[in-house]
């Protein structure tokens, strides 16, 4: 597997590049990263909230 930036898109995120024996695999990879990020997120914000209150 191989990992390399793209071109970044005009909201400034940066593009990635995957390529692999299994592009399905691949694919669930980066869902099952992005999913552990948003879940990351909700509990910082639930960690904020409960110190400012």
């Amino acid at each position: 597997m191989s990992f390399s930036f793209t071109d970044p898109k005009r909201n400034n995120e940066p593009s990635f590049s995957f390529t692999g024996p299994n592009p399905a695999d691949v694919e669930k990879q980066l869902q099952a990263i992005a999913d552990m990020a948003h879940e990351i997120l909700r509990l910082v914000a639930e960690v904020r909230r409960q110190i400012n209150n």
